[in-house]
């Protein structure tokens, strides 16, 4: 197939280029290269993925509409996966801009050219954030998702709706993946584990939210990668899955498993929580395992354990 894969320099998007393309696909890759975290890493990524001679890197905003009129009127693409969009539920705080022009009109733009080119199949990455505060665990897909706690979850709820509609009014095939607490090699330097880890072997402090006492469903990538493939081949008109581990895990259980990756104590700084988090999260993901045959299972301590290996070699630090 030919696939528009939109942000192919981010973390999943690097991880997700690089399994298409080993089973043979052809990879439009788009990305706007954002500062929002190094782009250093940004460029180590994409530079490992244009050795493909069947990868093709765009850089492109898709909240620019002439931009994306053009490349869809001259590209023709089988299927579309949207992994483009401003990340991070903190950031969303100060800059609450950044994510409707990416969320909001970025995939309005691509909802477009789907529905115009007649493209196939549209995946795109939602969020376990659209659940909100809840004392009901695990999180099903038919759980209620109109209360998010933070800008970033609204604009992810507002792109399943939106689908939805160009779904019902156009008919093209769309599936929304709502992701649970992503993580591993090449991952962002704004999550937990890279920070962590970062802040161990530098021999800093560590800021610890809510004194430690939050759960949650961290997600290997390539456990990701393995459902938005399987769903990709598979288009069925609108649905919503959640991809995640299928387990509970205590935070303080994933800084154990990095202190041991890393051979380091942490020295933790115990706050109160941050506007927007949950306390939470945990998929059910039987719903998927039912659809595909597909159910996370990468143990946390393992995943772990790949991301520092990588971290060393990396950062080029030693043992």
């Amino acid at each position: 197939m030919r696939i528009l894969l939109t942000g192919a320099a981010g973390f999943i998007g690097f991880h997700l280029a690089n399994r298409l393309l080993q089973r043979g696909d052809t990879i439009a890759g788009l990305d706007n290269l954002n500062a929002y975290y190094d782009v250093a890493l940004k460029q180590a990524r994409l530079a490992i993925l244009k050795e493909a001679p069947r990868f093709a890197f765009m850089h492109v905003d898709m909240a620019d509409r002439r931009a994306m009129e053009a490349l869809f009127a001259k590209e023709r693409f089988d299927a579309i996966v949207n992994l483009a969009a401003q990340a991070g539920v903190r950031h969303s705080l100060d800059h609450p801009h950044d994510y409707v022009e990416s969320n909001i009109t970025g995939f309005m733009n691509v909802l477009e050219g789907a529905r115009r080119q007649k493209s196939g199949h549209l995946v795109y990455a939602s969020t376990s954030s659209v659940y909100g505060a809840t004392d009901h665990l695990p999180n099903r897909e038919t759980d209620g998702t109109d209360h998010p706690l933070s800008l970033y979850a609204a604009t992810k709820k507002a792109n399943e709706v939106m689908a939805h509609s160009y779904t019902h009014l156009f008919g093209v095939p769309t599936t929304g993946l709502r992701f649970f607490t992503v993580y591993g090699p090449w991952g962002r330097p704004d999550m937990a584990l890279f920070k962590f880890t970062r802040g161990i072997l530098a021999g800093e402090r560590l800021p610890v939210y809510n004194r430690g006492q939050m759960d949650r469903d961290f997600t290997y990538v390539d456990d990701i990668v393995e459902g938005v493939v399987r769903i990709l081949d598979r288009p069925d008109g609108y649905r919503i899955f959640n991809i995640g581990n299928n387990e509970r895990v205590p935070l303080m259980r994933y800084i154990e498993a990095i202190e041991k990756a890393t051979g380091r104590k942490a020295d933790l700084e115990l706050l109160p929580m941050q506007p927007g988090d949950v306390p939470a999260t945990e998929a059910d993901t039987s719903a998927l395992d039912a659809a595909v045959g597909f159910k996370p299972a990468t143990p946390v301590e393992e995943g772990v354990q790949r991301f520092v290996d990588w971290y060393r070699a990396y950062y080029k630090v030693p043992k």
